[in-house]
């Protein structure tokens, strides 16, 4: 009976201490155990070979003793989950959501702190978070760091942002884990003042691949009421630690309990595609709390924008005397842009083309003093310049069957747009727009706060969530990055939230291989406004002593539509443009916005990326390919086509002399009959891609 009494208590104590969850299929398994000190730690495997060695667990609280050790095991429970939902607007129809779950109830010795830890096991990744009940031992506290480790096992190569909590609008950096430093790169191409702690702290999404080709992903989801999470790097020893932006003040987290910390996740696959398709982010993130959702839907829009960027106009009413593109001074004599005539021309454009909607960028009162960031009170977001009718252009959009999209660029100044937000979204619904373009150019006001930071994590998700009151979509740019807000809030259709397209026409621009990254990386958060579509691409064509230029080939700026997802997508060049190009045009305008089916064909970050997409109640499918700065030769499969019907494929692709550099205009397009047994050679040129819109003969 001793003996039995004796093994009875070893083996509780070793379940107690040492949990495990694995995925469904069994690929995953994630292990939870205290240390000797008590301190929460996990490690992670996939197929059996570590991933995440044993990484400490924890959060450190101001003024009170730190939740990081002397914990006890109280109890722990597993379950398992699994649903399909649909999401309103997406890359697939529905979406699979199936996990296991263990429940860690912790207990501190000491201060009896109740603090659990919740762990999803999917197929493609683990998550986690912190969980804190209701309790009179910790009701209002101050989180001052959280001890989230991250302890890798190889000196992968990484696909890395410098941590600036300001910006996240950089291009990518690919190394070794061991070479991350920044103190060794071009610090000068993102937007504002830089705000970054260390030369080894990073951005998430990290995107990893380790030497036996595991490809690995840390990130974030259901980032609410929280800072997002930068990655401090111990380069030596391949560890990460969780660096949270700090207040104004220098603390990270207000909270009451109950609450919960975001999602850490951490997606595993020796298979590129898995990461680049997976749904975890969205999964993690709360269901829709939009009931009537009938007002939310795709739209396909130009704009007065990329004018103002190419330095043929400008945003403010006083034209050339006061314009500058982001710091540097125009070399002509240009207008304002946002004028009642050239508006109702775009509307004619969209019009004819079966656009959606117009933007209007520069249409208030405010940008002769906006770029300073030093007034607090910019714009007002309703008083237009006096060159634009705004109801008359409302009348008129109306008459053609064009929606207007708003413009409320913040100036970085918060407090304002808060105090008139009601008022703006009131003459959004007025005049018939139903979605706003934010921006957050420039230092946070209220001084001292940071984009990356809980208030204005708060802010952005206060912006969509009052939007949805007055039924309006949201399309942030300027923003910390999405965790699968929109899921929750549907509305919240799109964000920029990285370095985007208009980079490319006054700065170093974007290396082609940054949108071969950005699908691994930012993208996984939710839908990103890349606006793509370039066709004049060399900046000389509208100033001959500029040398910028996209880098990339007309045809890649064709696929970016089907590679770079979502479902509010700019056709952002000039109608004349398109007129000249109207061709190439034809595949902007047939291009489907929402998806009923997504796979992933080929996929390698920082090289190249192939998808498909299947148009959401149509037989219709949209094929694009892109590469980074080296040509590309591959043969594809149609097995993905219907069995038995056949389809017109009409092929746009780069000429056998294109390249992005010297030749990026140099595009063919040619049709051909195909079905699902049939197989579609791609040449890609250096910098370049392919889009194809399979189409089914009747």
């Amino acid at each position: 009976m001793k003996y039995l009494v004796s093994l009875f208590f070893l083996l509780t104590f070793g379940l107690i201490q040492a949990q495990t969850v694995s995925s469904p299929s069994g690929k995953i398994t994630l292990t939870v155990q205290l240390s000797t000190s008590g301190q929460p730690t996990y490690s992670v495997s996939y197929k059996a070979k570590s991933v995440v060695i044993s990484s400490d667990l924890g959060i450190k609280l101001k003024n009170k003793p730190a939740l990081d050790g002397n914990f006890d095991i109280q109890s722990f429970k597993n379950n398992s989950f699994n649903e399909t939902w649909k999401p309103v607007l997406g890359e697939q129809a529905s979406i699979l959501n199936h996990y296991n779950e263990l429940v860690v109830d912790l207990i501190q010795k000491g201060t009896n702190v109740k603090m659990n830890l919740v762990f999803r096991a999917f197929d493609e990744g683990v998550a986690f978070r912190y969980d804190f009940p209701k309790q009179k031992e910790l009701n209002y506290f101050v989180i001052s760091d959280e001890v989230t480790q991250f302890n890798l096992t190889e000196n992968n190569k990484v696909f890395w942002l410098p941590g600036d909590f300001d910006s996240n609008e950089y291009e990518y950096n690919e190394t070794k884990f061991s070479e991350i430093d920044n103190s060794k790169i071009n610090m000068n191409n993102g937007i504002g003042v830089k705000s970054i702690p260390g030369k080894y702290t990073v951005q998430t999404p990290l995107m990893m691949k380790s030497p036996s080709g595991l490809y690995l992903n840390i990130f974030e989801a259901a980032v609410i009421n929280y800072p997002v999470m930068h990655l401090k790097a111990d380069v030596s020893n391949y560890k990460l630690n969780s660096e949270l932006v700090p207040n104004a003040i220098g603390d990270k987290a207000y909270l009451q309990t109950p609450c919960v910390s975001p999602w850490r996740t951490i997606m595993i696959s020796d298979d590129a595609r898995d990461i680049v398709g997976s749904k975890m982010i969205l999964n993690l993130n709360e269901p829709s709390k939009i009931d009537d959702t009938s007002w939310i839907k795709p739209m396909k829009y130009v704009g007065i924008w990329w004018e103002m960027h190419v330095g043929n106009s400008t945003w403010d009413y006083a034209g050339s005397q006061n314009a500058t593109n982001f710091g540097t001074e125009l070399k002509k004599t240009v207008s304002h842009g946002a004028t009642t005539e050239n508006t109702k021309r775009y509307i004619d454009f969209a019009a004819k083309n079966g656009f959606d909607g117009v933007l209007v960028e520069g249409w208030n009162e405010g940008w002769e003093d906006w770029s300073g960031n030093w007034k607090e009170e910019v714009f007002d977001f309703v008083t237009p310049y006096p060159d634009f009718d705004i109801a008359a252009i409302s009348a008129y959009a109306k008459a053609k069957n064009v929606k207007m999209i708003m413009h409320h660029e913040t100036s970085g100044s918060v407090a304002n747009y808060e105090r008139r937000l009601d008022r703006a979204f009131e003459n959004m619904v007025k005049y018939n727009y139903p979605a706003v373009k934010t921006g957050y150019v420039g230092k946070i006001i209220p001084r001292g706060e940071m984009h990356d930071g809980q208030m204005m994590v708060n802010h952005f998700a206060h912006v969509v969530k009052r939007a949805a009151d007055y039924k309006l979509m949201v399309n942030s740019h300027e923003s910390s990055h999405p965790t699968g807000l929109g899921r929750t809030y549907p509305n919240y259709v799109a964000a920029e939230a990285a370095r985007g397209n208009e980079f490319n026409a006054w700065s170093i621009g974007n290396p082609p291989m940054h949108e071969t990254i950005l699908p691994f990386t930012r993208q996984l958060g939710g839908p990103m406004d890349y606006t793509p579509g370039i066709f004049e691409i060399k900046m000389s064509h509208y100033d001959k002593n500029k040398t910028e230029q996209v880098q990339t080939t007309l045809a890649k700026q064709l696929a970016l539509y089907v590679t770079m997802y979502s479902p509010i997508q700019m056709a952002a060049d000039l109608p004349q443009n398109y007129e000249k190009y109207s061709d190439a045009f034809q595949f902007i305008k047939d291009v489907a916005l929402d998806w009923e089916e997504t796979k992933y064909l080929q996929a390698e970050p920082g090289d190249y990326l192939t998808v498909v997409r299947k148009a959401k109640a149509k037989q219709s499918w949209f094929l694009g390919a892109i590469t980074d700065e080296n040509a590309r030769k591959t043969e594809i499969k149609l097995d993905f086509l219907t069995k038995g019907k056949k389809y017109k494929a009409t092929i746009y692709e780069d000429a056998k002399d294109a390249d992005w550099k010297n030749n990026p205009i140099a595009y063919t397009i040619r049709t051909i009959e195909v079905t699902s047994t049939s197989k579609i050679k791609l040449n890609l040129a250096p910098g370049g891609g392919t889009a194809i819109s399979f189409e089914p003969i009747q």
